[in-house]
Order: structure tokens, then C-alpha cells, then sequence
């Protein structure tokens, strides 16, 4: 049984071969007669939890529809449906989820509540999303990124913004994939230094570079998150914004970059915030490949959860 937790606690052998096989996936489905149906269906017969305590569209739509491709059948539940954690604990919920499925997923606040549902689940259990990391979509990136240029190892990744939970990811992925990262935004903002040891001990090169232009310098892809989250105040938001306006993604910050350098974000993206629409509406824009590939990425991790 695998857990999918976070990149850095998957063999770096296993993680290139799922980003092999979201490619090869993605490709059958190409390949396929018009209107014809999937002949590969791995997840015949099993039933997988969608949990989520946030909410979602690409993470909900992207493995609900991954699930039923791959000849599933997929449960989504919410924090509400289940009370996690309060009504009963999450090590029973666990114990209980697995009696029932054979496979759970979550999308969840509390890094320690992903942890007791693998701790004590009998099923694998993939991360979702939390607060502090989001390796699922960065398995899309990958993928997304190796479409359009090739293998990802060596290359210059830059983050622009808030060091947050997708940042985290990157850290863990470039360790993993040994790519470099230099991140650019507010002292205030940066990325957990344990991330970033943890990508510097694996071989990659990682920077803080305050100013932004001088960060992009030489990179081949460029990453932005959104500035805000949903459920902070106003005062924060504006107190973030006057943070981070120096480090919006727009045509002037990618004409410093490597002329044929990507641009992505994960989506929801705020236009003109963080990144301006002339940028993601761009030719060096991938983001809707990027949504695309969370699709492909995660049904590679289910296989591999699940051995199939």
C-alpha cells in the first residue's frame, strides 16, 4: 500500500515513472476513435472517498472524472457531510472509510489531519491539498512543463509571491526532479526553511532574490499563486497586496526571463493582481494545459497508490 503524501516522501524513480504514465495516459485518450470508450480500466471494481474540508473545482472535478475514466466510482463527501474530526475522530473515521472503500482522498486545512488519516487508514490516502503543501498539483506541473520543453531536470524554476503550500511542493519537487528554484517575493513570505533545506540537501540550487527582475534572469518557467487566500479579512488582504505588488507576473517581468520561458499558475488566478491577463492570456501561458494535467498526473498517482 502507498500513501501519496508529499514528493519528498516518494522515491524519486517512482515519481518519474507517474509523470511517464500520466503522459502515456493522456496520449491513449488522443489516440482514441472519436466517441470511443477507455479500454485501460484499472479502478474496475474499487470505490474512492473524495474528501474535502476545502472548497475545490480542478481538485474535485479533476479526480472525480479520473476515478470514473479509469472505470471507478467515486464518493465525494464534504467537512460537513462527516464532521472530520469533531463529531468522531479522524483515526476512526479512518478505520471506518476503510471498511468501505479502497482508496481515499482529502483536501483538507490541518497537515496533521491528512497524517492521522494515513496513520490509522488501511486504504491508501492521497493528499489533496493543505495548508501547507499541494504535491498533486505539482506532479500536473511537471508533466505540463516536460510537454512543452523537455525534461525539467537543470532547468531555473522561479516563484513569484507568497512562499505558500504549492511553493512548498515546488521546493520538495525540486529535490526530487533536481531542478533549481529561486524564489522572489516579501521577507515576510518566505517559503519554511525546512523546505528549503530539504531541496538544498537533495542537490538543488535554491535563491531568495528580493528583486524580482534580477530573479527571473535565465529562467525557463515562472510560477505565480494567488496573493490571497479565501478566508482572510480585508485588512489582510490589503496589507498583502501593498506587500507583494512588486512582484507581479506581467509582460515587463517575463522579457526578463529566457525568451521562450513558460509561465504557470494553479489556478484560481486573480487578473491583474498577481499576474496580468495579457500574461496569461499569453503564448508563453500554459495554464490551461496545467488544469488539463491534473487530470492525468493524479490518475497516474491513484495507479500507483493502488498498484495497478
Amino acid at each position: 500500500m502507498n500513501h501519496f503524501l508529499d514528493i519528498h516522501k516518494t522515491n524519486p524513480d517512482e515519481l518519474r515513472a507517474m509523470i511517464d504514465q500520466a503522459g502515456a495516459m493522456k496520449q491513449a485518450r488522443l489516440d482514441r476513435p472519436k466517441g470511443a470508450l477507455d479500454d485501460d480500466q484499472p479502478l474496475a471494481g474499487r470505490m474512492v472517498a473524495l474528501i474535502f474540508e476545502k472548497p475545490s473545482t480542478r481538485t474535485r472535478v479533476s479526480f472525480d472524472v479520473g476515478v470514473r475514466q479509469m472505470g471507478g466510482q467515486s464518493m465525494v463527501l464534504s467537512g460537513s457531510d462527516m464532521q472530520l474530526g469533531h463529531g468522531e475522530t479522524i483515526a476512526d473515521t479512518a478505520r471506518v472509510l476503510s471498511r468501505y472503500v479502497d482508496m481515499i482522498m482529502i483536501r483538507t486545512f490541518d497537515e496533521a489531519v491528512l497524517m492521522e488519516m494515513a496513520e490509522y487508514a488501511s486504504v491508501p490516502v492521497i493528499n489533496g491539498l493543505t495548508d501547507r503543501t499541494h504535491p498533486c498539483q505539482i506532479m500536473a506541473d511537471i508533466l505540463t512543463y516536460e510537454e512543452h520543453r523537455g525534461s525539467i531536470k537543470g532547468k531555473k524554476v522561479v516563484w513569484a509571491g507568497d512562499g505558500n503550500n504549492v511553493c512548498a511542493s515546488f521546493l520538495h519537487a525540486a529535490g526530487q526532479f533536481g531542478f533549481d528554484l529561486t524564489f522572489t517575493g516579501p521577507s515576510q513570505l518566505d517559503p519554511e526553511d525546512e523546505f528549503i533545506g530539504l531541496a538544498r540537501k537533495a542537490g538543488s540550487k535554491i535563491v531568495i532574490e528580493r528583486d524580482a527582475q534580477k530573479a527571473v534572469e535565465g529562467a525557463d518557467l515562472i510560477v505565480a499563486d494567488t496573493w490571497i487566500s479565501m478566508h482572510d479579512s480585508q485588512s489582510s488582504k490589503e496589507r498583502r497586496h501593498n506587500m507583494l505588488r512588486g512582484y507581479q507576473v506581467n509582460k515587463e517581468l517575463m522579457s526578463h526571463a529566457k525568451p521562450d520561458a513558460l509561465f504557470m499558475h494553479c489556478l484560481p488566478a486573480h487578473r491583474e493582481e498577481e499576474v496580468t491577463s495579457e500574461v496569461m492570456d499569453g503564448p508563453q501561458s500554459v495554464i490551461f494545459d496545467e488544469a488539463e494535467n491534473r487530470l492525468h498526473a493524479q490518475k497516474a498517482v491513484m495507479r500507483w497508490c493502488l498498484g495497478v
